[in-house]
């Protein structure tokens, strides 16, 4: 019983995964450009969750579509100050510098983070934050479950979008050949930037649902980091379904670890499960090869 448990709990924390790892997976996808400031851009939109409802009371899914919004203005701003750069050089040159990029964003944003909101901890606390829906003997935390709800909507939209809409095939043409893109009329340019500001949304999306689920904090962004990093390697690119289903399957990994081992153990099997799977299949579990 305690294990099931666990695995529920893992379930739902493992969509917030997938939901921070989409955002990873359609910038590299897109722009071939690795964003390892995409924790700090996903605490940035918890910050934005916490402060409407502290300031305004927002409710935090209702707050959500304040930050989509600033958090697409965000990205638009990072792309042309900073990415618009990187993506003129060739594929290998663009991963460097993209990582030097991020990490030097990393910091700005943390420093900034602690000057202007402490290093405390903070967290959205509703009248309905400790409700839970009861499923035979298991406890499901409301909050958890409605969170869970709301990133597989999130994803779902985003894959009409990408399915049916100009801009989403001009995305996904330019993910598969921008040169052909290119050829066929597609401005590359401004589809990297859509690209990258849709990516910046989904970080925050999921930053405004952790800070219902979990707690913020600065320093939360390396393992957010690390997190969508590992899922990604888990899930491979090109499947915005796939992060999803990669994400729960860290969660269960991760719940499974606490309740056999302790939760000391819970990001050793994170990390274990991203090596194994970059050694014996770095395609992904869903990723074509090539």
């Amino acid at each position: 019983m305690i294990l099931t448990q666990q695995l529920i709990l893992g379930v739902l924390v493992g969509a917030l995964y997938g939901l921070a790892a989409a955002g990873l997976s359609l910038t590299f996808g897109v722009l071939r450009v690795l964003n390892v400031a995409h924790g700090e851009l996903l605490m940035l939109g918890g910050y934005g969750t916490f402060w409407l409802f502290t300031l305004w009371q927002i409710d935090p899914f209702l707050s959500l579509l304040y930050v989509a919004p600033a958090m697409f203005v965000l990205g638009l701003l990072l792309y042309g100050a900073l990415f618009q750069f990187v993506v003129q050089a060739n594929e290998e040159v663009r991963i460097k510098n993209s990582l030097l990029i991020g990490f030097g964003l990393t910091l700005i944003l943390h420093t900034l983070a602690i000057h202007f909101w402490t290093a405390d901890e903070r967290a959205v606390t509703t009248s309905y934050g400790g409700a839970v829906v009861r499923i035979g003997v298991f406890a499901v935390p409301l909050i958890r479950l409605a969170s869970l709800v709301f990133a597989f909507a999130i994803l779902t939209a985003l894959h009409l979008f990408l399915a049916k809409t100009r801009w989403g095939r001009a995305i996904r043409a330019t993910a598969e050949d921008w040169e052909a893109a290119a050829l066929m009329g597609i401005p590359v340019g401004k589809t990297y930037l859509v690209a990258f500001a849709l990516g910046t949304v989904l970080a925050g999306i999921a930053g405004g649902l952790v800070s219902v689920s979990y707690s913020i904090s600065p320093s939360i962004g390396l393992e957010w980091t690390l997190k969508a990093l590992i899922v990604v390697v888990l899930a491979g690119l090109g499947s915005l379904f796939g992060s999803f289903a990669g994400g729960i399957l860290l969660g269960l990994a991760e719940a499974t670890s606490v309740a056999f081992l302790g939760g000391p153990y819970r990001e050793v099997v994170g990390l274990i499960l991203f090596l194994i799977i970059l050694v014996l299949r770095p395609q992904g579990l869903f990723g074509e090869r090539g």
